[in-house]
């Protein structure tokens, strides 16, 4: 809907329209006209209408002819001098509201009626020189709609436009009269005002925290359109001026207090949204850490940086390796050896997450060629790649080019994929199924899937998360849900793995509700490819070896 160029355009078509208008408004030739012909039948007309007059009533024939043809040809130029004068006016009327709605155009926003980000700036520069004379400060709140896109593309943009002209009515409510709210695009909204001295102070910012409050709370509030009941809420970052000198550079300090409102912002998404936050200096440093991160994950993926570590999977009844479970490492010359929370959310901002995914699944591939074809590899997936529609044949090509056998690796999808979209999920599980890949749901129990998809979709095992687990003989609740979930997949059919084995006792209390696979702690560190094939050596597990005569076996490693 923001449109700068034509904004832009429409706004210089205005302006250049101004000297035009007022050349229309001032036509000599028509006023000419118009005065020329008043004056000839103000001089000629008294006397000529006179002798018609005469000779219409006395028969009189001393009429002249040619003063008579003046004053039919004087009246013809009064019309025309009239008729001109209304089309004149006529036009410059038109070409007048034309103008109005070009600059109504180049400074709001159409859908709203908001500001837009064209004329934000100029707006809040009035608000600091209205601050800066009264000795006042100037607040700003940069508003986001929590996952809009999401609402937009489930109910379509008609009911998302209307979700953002309500959400503008109802932020507009709860600001004072001289208050500044502009719409910046998508579900992006700016809003400013002028505090008078001391309304607003360090000890004390709970004036401008109950205008948020209020905008919080009545944003969350159902709207009702379309037949459609809408539920967003919003996370508002927020910034504020010191008493402003004299000197300050009015244009600089407005994108500073804008800026400062939207890295807020996201501060405010990142600790869990419909709230607000008040911009911090640690902010800066955290943005630029950020970009830095961004930059090297860029130039990583790029260099090969990314490699796979391999958390191993055992049977705890016998403690024999059954495979394993990969996880992403970032090798940065920079960083370090970097964990997968702290880039995979930035890769998948970015748009990164589906070819650090595949070039991570590619490595893992031709790394288990080489173990024992008993053992298995499980590879996680982002919900982002879930919603590629060709997600199964790219995993088929992986497969492929490794010349890996399908019913070795096993996918798992963790149970917030099933609410993307349940339709593209059943037939993304049901592909790669076909192939002979194995499907597992990951973190069970902490998510919100219905028993009715755990039956529908064709799932082959499931992940009892790390939380339940690595809590066992600490928390009865803990118990309950693993023993829930341990029924729950005897019923089913399901074989169950269960994350998070860090000690004995944890696995002694595991062993109560029955056989599992399990990993954690307790059976290693996550190794790096080199040192999990030095170790499969030893056990005579790689691909046409057998083990030492001296070895005892993985049980006796593990439960000696």
């Amino acid at each position: 809907m923001n449109k700068p160029d034509a904004t832009s355009h429409d706004a210089a078509a205005a302006k250049g329209a101004e000297p035009q208008l007022v050349k229309a408004e001032r036509d000599i030739v028509a006023l000419g006209i118009l005065a020329a012909a008043i004056i000839l039948f103000v001089g000629t007309g008294s006397s000529v209408l006179t002798r018609i007059t005469r000779s219409y009533l006395f028969g009189e024939s001393n009429t002249d002819a040619l003063l008579g043809n003046a004053l039919i040809l004087n009246i013809a130029l009064i019309i025309f001098g009239w008729r001109r004068y209304k089309e004149l006016s006529t036009e410059v009327g038109e070409r007048r509201k034309a103008e109005e709605t070009a600059q109504r155009l180049a400074q709001t926003d159409a859908l709203t009626g908001c500001l837009n980000r064209r004329s934000l700036e100029p707006a809040i520069e009035k608000l600091v020189d209205i601050a800066r004379a009264s000795g006042g400060e100037v607040l700003v709140m940069m508003i986001d709609l929590d996952k809009f896109k999401r609402s937009n593309d489930l109910h379509g943009h008609k009911v998302g436009d209307e979700v953002l002209m309500e959400t503008a009515r109802r932020i507009r409510a709860q600001l004072p009269g001289h208050a500044v709210i502009a719409r910046l695009g998508g579900d992006e909204f700016t809003c400013a005002l002028a505090l008078e001295p001391g309304v607003l102070t360090t000890e004390d910012p709970s004036a401008a925290e109950n205008i948020v409050a209020r905008i919080n709370e009545t944003i969350a509030m159902p709207i009702r359109t379309h037949d459609t009941t809408i539920e967003v809420t919003a996370s508002i970052g927020l910034s504020r001026s010191m008493p402003i000198p004299e000197e300050c550079d009015g244009r600089r300090l407005v994108q500073d207090l804008v800026h400062r409102a939207d890295l807020a912002m996201y501060q405010a998404k990142k600790a869990g949204r419909n709230r607000y936050c008040w911009f911090e200096p640690s902010m800066e440093k955290e943005l630029r850490f950020r970009s830095e991160l961004e930059a090297g994950i860029r130039e990583g993926l790029a260099k090969g940086e990314f490699v796979p570590f391999y958390e191993k999977q055992v049977d705890i009844d016998t403690g024999e390796i059954t495979g394993f479970e990969m996880l992403a490492r970032w090798q940065s010359p920079r960083h370090g050896l970097v964990g997968p929370e702290i880039f995979i959310p930035v890769a998948e901002e970015i748009g990164l997450i589906s070819d650090l995914s595949e070039q991570l699944i590619a490595r893992a591939l031709r790394d288990a060629r080489d173990w024992d074809p008993a053992l298995t590899l499980s590879v996680n997936i982002s919900p982002l790649q879930m919603r590629d529609p060709w997600f199964a044949q790219r995993i088929l090509r992986l497969l492929v080019e490794a010349n890996f056998p399908p019913h070795r690796l096993d996918i798992e999808i963790t149970e917030t994929c099933l609410h993307e979209n349940i339709g593209v999920v059943r037939s993304m599980i049901t592909s790669l199924r076909n192939q002979g890949i194995r499907i597992s749901l990951d973190d069970f129990g902490t998510g919100y899937s219905s028993l009715s998809q755990l039956r529908t979709l064709p799932f082959d095992r499931i992940k009892i998360d790390r939380s339940f687990v690595s809590t066992l003989g600490r928390s009865k609740d803990s118990a309950t849900i693993i023993e829930a979930i341990s029924s729950l997949g005897r019923g089913m059919d399901l074989p169950i793995t269960a994350e998070g084995i860090e000690n004995r006792e944890v696995l002694e209390a595991l062993r109560q509700f029955g056989s599992f696979k399990g990993q954690g702690y307790l059976y290693g560190m996550p190794a790096a490819a080199e040192d999990v094939r030095r170790e499969l050596g030893e056990k005579g597990l790689l691909a046409g070896t057998a083990p030492a005569q001296d070895d005892e076996g993985p049980a006796a490693v593990v439960n000696g």
